[in-house]
């Protein structure tokens, strides 16, 4: 298991359960370095004082809040957790909720909590309070400078806690060009929605999230074993057609047809899903200065919103 990146206490009522949190992602992503194209020299960023041109060493560095125009006030690490002390260290309980109440929309990121030495009663009993009621629980939360809004359910002996989006993260579904809601006014007819429902019960099975892999790392990896056989710095640069050599047509003619082709066939191939990434977020901009041991030292971070997530 990972090192745990939050230590803090779960608080609902007056129980307060220590708990431990821990990344429940292992992302598979490609490191790549940034070449120049001319002699495959790896290319580097400086960090340097815009007053003086001259580099800046990391011990020299610290965060802060532009106030005024070139006016800075420095925020040390102290000051972030002083802001809230209890916001900081609890994971505050304000609610709890029907399991099946939360749309998927609003799942962002999973985490393990673990139990801290004597929290381990309190922690077995909230993860068996939650499973036999069918409920999860609502908090608040800071994690890395950055207020989350999170559930925290039970998962076999663990329990999870799934940082949410706030809803005015989501975008509307209004700004859309979507087909009618009702059935008749998209002009689907009742023998199409019968022959889709049999392809759907044909291709039904229990879920195996073990089933599904990322297949494009596979590929993109025997990509790059093919190169290295070739020579790193010669390119492969013609594309190649798909499987079918051609794109399909978007536009569909007649779907019935294509449903009763597809039931002949026993129902459409299945792929393994693809893994998808999660939507960029917005971060704090926070500007990073070179402190001076003659005068204060300066930072700046562009005022926040109510809260811009980490």
């Amino acid at each position: 298991m990972a090192r745990a990146l939050w230590k803090g206490a779960i608080s609902f009522g007056l129980v307060n359960i220590p708990v431990q949190l821990y990344p429940a992602e292992d992302r598979k992503a490609f490191q790549f370095s940034m070449l120049d194209k001319r002699d495959l020299s790896p290319v580097g960023y400086k960090r340097y004082n815009k007053a003086t041109g001259k580099e800046v060493e990391w011990q020299n560095i610290v965060k802060g809040y532009e106030y005024e125009k070139d006016q800075y006030v420095v925020l040390s690490e102290e000051d972030f957790k002083r802001a809230n002390v209890k916001a900081t260290q609890t994971i505050d309980i304000v609610r709890f909720v029907g399991a099946d109440e939360i749309a998927a929309e609003y799942f962002e990121t999973p985490y393990y909590l673990g139990p801290e030495k004597r929290g381990e009663k309190a922690y077995a009993l909230l993860r068996e309070t939650l499973k036999s009621t069918h409920r999860v629980a609502i908090a608040q939360v800071v994690i890395r400078m950055t207020q989350h809004l999170a559930a925290v359910m039970p998962n076999s002996r663990a329990l999870m806690l799934m940082t949410l989006r706030y809803q005015d993260e989501l975008r509307p579904m209004k700004d859309l060009d979507l087909p009618p809601e009702s059935a008749k006014a998209a002009g689907v007819n009742p023998k199409e929605v019968e022959l889709a429902k049999r392809l759907v019960d044909d291709m039904t099975e229990q879920w195996d999230p073990a089933e599904f892999k990322d297949t494009y790392h596979a590929d993109l990896m025997a990509r790059i074993k093919e190169k290295i056989k070739l020579g790193q710095t010669k390119e492969i640069t013609k594309a190649e057609p798909d499987e079918k050599g051609a794109r399909r047509s978007a536009e569909v003619i007649d779907l019935a047809v294509l449903l009763k082709q597809s039931l002949g066939k026993g129902g459409a191939q299945r792929k393994p899903a693809q893994r998808a990434e999660p939507a960029s977020r917005e971060r704090p901009k926070l500007r990073v200065v070179a402190s001076s041991g003659k005068r204060t030292a300066k930072a700046a971070a562009r005022p926040a919103s109510r809260r811009k997530r980490a």
